[in-house]
């Protein structure tokens, strides 16, 4: 499992926004930039949707303010749901990226797999990333969410 001071490993992404369909690359999303990733299991699912993702978009301006670039909320969905569900959330101030076939999640060692889901899924986390490298890293234990919170994650920036 990746752990604080390691580096992001490379890997790339799909992003749908209103200029269409991109693919970043984690180069491109966290070099020479400070960044807040968090990752759920799942775009529409009860806790992502009525707690964790809202508490990042209430907390935006905070984030901004204390010098975060961009906040990331990642998922192991396709592009088209997480456009879809940050559009239902007005995650605006949101990156809602897709790591749709889970090779991020796996290359940071942050998997899952469960049925409920229907396979692969990422576990529950927030990250603070200063120039691709990890400063801080919160992995919820299972079924609990706490420490990936936006409010716990905005005392660490």
């Amino acid at each position: 499992m990746i752990e604080v001071g390691n580096k992001i490993p490379d890997a790339s992404f799909a992003l749908l926004t209103e200029e269409g369909l991109s693919h970043p690359t984690t180069t491109e999303l966290f070099a020479g930039k400070t960044v807040v990733l968090f990752a759920v299991p799942g775009a529409f699912t009860p806790t992502c949707s009525e707690t964790h993702l809202p508490g990042y978009v209430v907390l935006a301006d905070q984030f901004k303010a204390k010098g975060v670039d961009s906040i990331i909320c990642l998922s192991v969905n396709d592009a088209f749901v997480m456009q879809a569900w940050g559009e239902a959330q007005n995650a605006n101030e949101i990156i809602m990226l897709a790591d749709g076939d889970g090779s991020f999640t796996r290359a940071i060692g942050l998997e899952m797999d469960t049925g409920l889901f229907g396979g692969l899924r990422s576990q529950r986390y927030a990250m603070l990333v200063k120039d691709g490298e990890v400063t801080a890293l919160n992995v919820e234990p299972a079924k609990s969410f706490g420490v990936s919170s936006a409010e716990t994650m905005l005392e660490l920036v």
